[in-house]
């Protein structure tokens, strides 16, 4: 697979390491993939918005736990590590939606330097997810 659109949706610690999970593994052989975070997710685009992700229903008692996993299993315990590790394949863009971002405000001051910056949805649609061989929906 030569592209990847993901548009992530769902905030909380688990529901967030899926995608990224997704984008590690394809970034990582080559696959660019393009982000677009969308309602509560925007804000994990902004440092104190990921380092404060937790798992939350009826898994919440078991952050710590899970943390561990992931750390076991090779991965960041941390959002925003793992935000910075998917950077660094050179292959992995993330975008705040703009409509989002106003409402749950992210802005360019508060926005991860990851981040290839705030976007329009029809933007992201139409020159990334339009043209991506696959898309994944978060």
């Amino acid at each position: 697979m030569k592209s990847l659109a993901i548009v992530v949706r769902e905030d909380g610690y688990d529901k967030l390491l899926t995608p990224l999970a997704f984008a590690y593994l394809q970034g990582s052989e080559g696959t660019q993939v393009d982000l677009l975070f969308v309602n509560w997710a925007v804000r994990a685009l902004t440092e104190v918005g990921a380092k404060a992700q937790v798992i939350q229903g009826e898994h919440a008692d078991q952050d710590g736990w899970v943390r561990q996993q992931v750390e076991k299993a090779g991965l960041p315990p941390d959002l925003y590590d793992v935000i910075q590790a998917l950077k660094a394949t050179d292959n992995v863009n993330f975008y705040a939606c703009s409509l989002a971002a106003s409402i749950f405000g992210v802005n360019e001051d508060n926005l991860i330097p990851e981040a290839g910056g705030i976007v329009g949805a029809s933007w992201f649609l139409n020159e990334k997810a339009a043209k991506a061989e696959h898309c994944q929906y978060f």
